[in-house]
């Protein structure tokens, strides 16, 4: 059986371009991302694309994603084999390649899962795990790159 749930949000962005400039080819790249009952995301582009670097910016947000993602996926894989999660800190990275004509994509993202939990007889399980939870994760199964795991485990 399969469900299917709908998402929602509401970008807003206004030109706050400068009346003097005489190039229309200048926007602010500062814009809100709204979705209901949830505080606002004020966003921009990445400081490498001429953003404002104080905030978030879609690079950040999918980055993010797929490391909370991964992370919720873990721990329920976890807890239906009776792993017992004291904590989790990942260090992510994602690899972003422009082509020359501007268009780039993500070609891999690295997660560094480091898990503490409180039966050291289950740290291999725990360690193999992360492959269950990548195959549940949301956001993995919606990228075209690979997610890539270099998992750290130990007891209390």
């Amino acid at each position: 059986m399969s469900f299917k749930h709908l998402f929602k949000a509401n970008l807003n962005w206004t030109s706050k371009q400068n009346p003097a400039e005489t190039t229309s080819k200048i926007y602010s790249r500062t814009h809100q991302i709204k979705i209901k009952g949830k505080p606002i995301l004020d966003v921009s582009a990445a400081k490498a694309f001429k953003g404002d670097p104080q905030l978030y910016n879609p690079e950040d947000l999918l980055l993010s994603s797929l490391v909370a993602c991964h992370m919720m996926s873990y721990l329920y894989v976890c807890s239906q084999n009776g792993i017992e999660v004291l904590e989790y800190t990942d260090n992510a990275e994602a690899t972003l390649e422009v082509s020359a004509d501007g268009s780039g994509r993500f070609t891999e993202v690295r997660l560094y899962p480091k898990v503490k939990i409180v039966n050291t007889d289950q740290i291999e399980l725990a360690l193999e795990l992360h492959k269950k939870a990548n195959q549940l994760c949301f956001i993995a199964n919606s990228c075209s790159f690979p997610v890539l795991h270099n998992a750290s485990c130990e007891g209390a």
